[in-house]
């Protein structure tokens, strides 16, 4: 498993809080966090980053960069679709 893949958190279709308590796990041991999803689990990967900051805001976490774009993706009737991703970084702050 490359450095990249450990450091970075898929959103899919499990409760938030799954998200959210694998991505404060992995923030005791790295500096930063990507939070990755696309299409219809953008808005649930924008509610875990902002739960790990809101919530745990004494616990010093902040949202770093945010990256929005689109891959084109073949549908199983064989047409291109466009579907939006989103990749938030989430970052232990350094006292």
């Amino acid at each position: 498993m490359s450095t990249e893949q450990r450091d970075t958190v898929f959103i899919g279709k499990k409760p938030i809080m799954a998200y959210v308590t694998s991505t404060l796990i992995q923030l005791a041991n790295l500096p930063s966090v990507s939070i990755k999803a696309r299409g219809m689990s953008i808005g649930r990967a924008v509610d875990v980053a902002q739960i790990i900051s809101r919530k745990t805001e004494n616990s010093g976490y902040s949202i770093g960069n945010i990256s929005i774009g689109s891959e084109s993706l073949e549908s199983q009737d064989g047409k291109t679709r466009n579907v939006s991703t989103i990749e938030i970084e989430v970052k232990r702050n350094t006292q």
